[in-house]
């Protein structure tokens, strides 16, 4: 098993940054999809933004624009850089590592404990 831990979370005011980053506890190996999620009304969780082994960049509407994902071969890093950050931007941030999907199953699937973000004046 693997640890994804996230970092980078705290309070912020409208308008500001925050650059979230998600580490695993050791290298992890045949990556597919990354990914930060946060719990949303209606939804057990939304996904924010997700970004392919290929570089492939995918962001929910209410962030594009705002946040951008990326990834750290070398550090085995996956980064979230909030700006223009918004009081809805309020959630835990919790980052997920999926591996090839192949016979039905994911070979791995591991989920961070989640970073507060709190946008406030």
């Amino acid at each position: 098993q693997v640890q994804l831990v996230e970092s980078g979370g705290g309070l912020v005011q409208p308008g500001g940054s925050l650059r979230l980053s998600c580490s695993p506890s050791r290298t992890l190996f045949g990556i597919n999809i990354m990914g930060w999620y946060r719990p949303a009304p209606g939804k057990h969780r939304e996904l924010v933004a997700s970004i392919t082994a290929g570089g492939n960049t995918n962001y929910t509407d209410s962030v594009k624009g705002r946040f951008t994902i990326s990834r750290s071969f070398t550090k085995n890093t996956m980064f979230l850089q909030m700006n223009s950050l918004k009081p809805e931007d309020t959630a835990v941030y919790i980052c997920n590592a999926r591996g090839r999907y192949v016979s039905g199953h994911y070979e791995y699937d591991y989920w961070g404990q989640g970073t507060q973000v709190t946008v406030s004046s």
